[in-house]
């Protein structure tokens, strides 16, 4: 169980995330969304390390992360994916996810930085490498550096690197930004290929509210940094206030059009959403 309470941060004056108390469950993808500056993205980091709270506290499985680095909360089961790759543009496909596994996997490697331990656990290494290029289709690609791919094949590999880590949870800040029309379903479906793992947590910020209907099992909504709506995706997005958030409709207007949200006035696909 994954939970933040009274999550706080404010920068100066701005409370950009105001007590926000969630739990989130292992076999449910929880969906993040609200209106561009709601403090989405700001949540993320403030679970994943980037931030530090001003107030309020994250756990994991009864662990409390609150002060720890993000290497640390890597360590202690979260996997992060940003808005940006994040990925050694130098090495090649397979070295950046041998990295991962390398770091994560049990063996000689780890009790001693000499050639023959490494080399020891090396045939572990490369298969399960190739395990996960192979689940992300870019096991054809692996001796390409990664500043030569497209966009697309990027993202790939960060969820390909998320998967070496083994993480508890998943953390995907708007997945398909960036990525064109014929590019975006490949991490789609990594993502419901993830779902299936019953065991694993996964929180999703995405503006495309039609990904959200169709992979959420929650969703929770933020508008200036407080949490206004958490429940089932119908009827979160058919409420007066989500509507009222996304689309600036009053109560009464809001309350007589409940089919208002399936077309939002949302930021234009891949659109990059809030930072911090």
């Amino acid at each position: 169980m994954l939970t933040t309470d009274k999550l706080t941060i404010r920068f100066g004056g701005h409370v950009a995330v105001n007590g926000v108390s969630c739990a989130f469950a292992p076999g449910t993808l929880t969906a993040i969304v609200g209106p561009n500056g709601a403090g989405k993205t700001t949540y993320f980091n403030l679970i994943s390390g980037q931030l530090k709270a001003s107030a309020g506290r994250v756990t994991l499985n009864g662990q409390d992360l609150t002060t720890l680095p993000p290497s640390l909360r890597t360590r202690a089961g979260l996997g992060r994916a940003f808005q940006l790759t994040n990925l050694f543009p130098g090495l090649s496909v397979q070295e950046n996810v041998r990295l991962a596994v390398q770091a994560t996997q049990q063996g000689r490697h780890r009790r001693g930085m000499n050639l023959w331990s490494i080399w020891s656990d090396h045939g572990q290494l490369l298969a399960r490498t190739q395990s996960i290029l192979e689940q992300v289709a870019m096991w054809e690609r692996r001796d390409e550096p990664v500043s030569s791919l497209p966009h697309g094949d990027q993202r790939k590999l960060e969820v390909a690197l998320l998967m070496a880590l083994e993480p508890q949870v998943y953390m995907f800040d708007e997945p398909t930004a960036g990525m064109s029309h014929d590019e975006a379903p490949v991490i789609l479906d990594l993502i419901r290929a993830l779902k299936k793992d019953k065991t694993k947590i996964i929180l999703l910020v995405e503006h495309k509210m039609d990904v959200v209907r169709e992979l959420a099992d929650r969703i929770i909504v933020l508008t200036n940094g407080t949490l206004v709506a958490d429940g089932a995706p119908a009827e979160v997005i058919a409420s007066p206030i989500v509507q009222q958030a996304y689309l600036g409709l009053t109560p009464q207007d809001a309350g007589s059009s409940t089919d208002a949200l399936p077309h939002p006035n949302l930021p234009p696909s891949g659109g990059r959403g809030e930072q911090p």
